[in-house]
């Protein structure tokens, strides 16, 4: 599947919908234009909102100085809210997602576990309110990108009640059933 298709695909949230968002400073870039007399100096951000609970936007900011990029930033981030399905405090299956040259892995953890993640794929996932996973960044460690990927790979999450929606079956058969003391195979 293609980036930017999968991208589309995206089902947004509105921010009014959701309550209070938290933001969280990923990376602030600053760049040098070379003119007459000297550089001109601009600053980007990325910026990651979450209200801990499901729901989390990534957003890109680009301005002539630090809190004006981090504001545009948190705007873009609204825009782009996402819902993730959570099961407890961990996600529902494992995904892995190439987004231009990164490619993320994320697993479901154990309770206890914690976020065992680099900077980029944690910030997304506790703004999202997960609190154990095991996530792995092949490729490209730019934090545009590694944040693009998480956003994208939470995205593509289903839960339970979803899959069985789309399957036409009850969710009682999606359960893992548990195995018999002597049944094994």
């Amino acid at each position: 599947m293609s980036t930017s298709l999968a991208v589309s695909q995206i089902q947004r949230v509105r921010p009014e919908e959701v309550g209070e968002l938290r933001e969280r400073v990923v990376q602030i870039n600053r760049v040098a234009k070379v003119v007459q007399g000297g550089r001109r100096f601009h600053f980007s951000s990325v910026v990651v909102v979450g209200d801990g609970e499901g729901h989390v936007g990534v957003g890109i900011g680009k301005a002539g100085e630090v809190p004006d990029s981090i504001r545009k930033a948190v705007e873009s981030a609204k825009k782009r809210l996402i819902r993730v399905p959570l099961e407890g405090r961990t996600i529902p299956h494992e995904v892995e997602v190439k987004f231009k040259a990164t490619r993320v892995m994320l697993k479901p953890a154990a309770p206890g576990t914690g976020v065992i993640a680099g900077a980029g794929v944690r910030a997304v996932a506790e703004a999202a309110g997960i609190r154990d996973l095991i996530a792995k960044t092949h490729g490209s460690n730019n934090p545009v990108n590694v944040t693009q990927a998480a956003l994208l790979a939470l995205s593509q999450l289903e839960g339970a009640e979803d899959v069985a929606r789309r399957r036409s079956i009850p969710v009682e058969r999606l359960r893992v059933r548990k195995r018999a003391a002597g049944d094994e195979r």
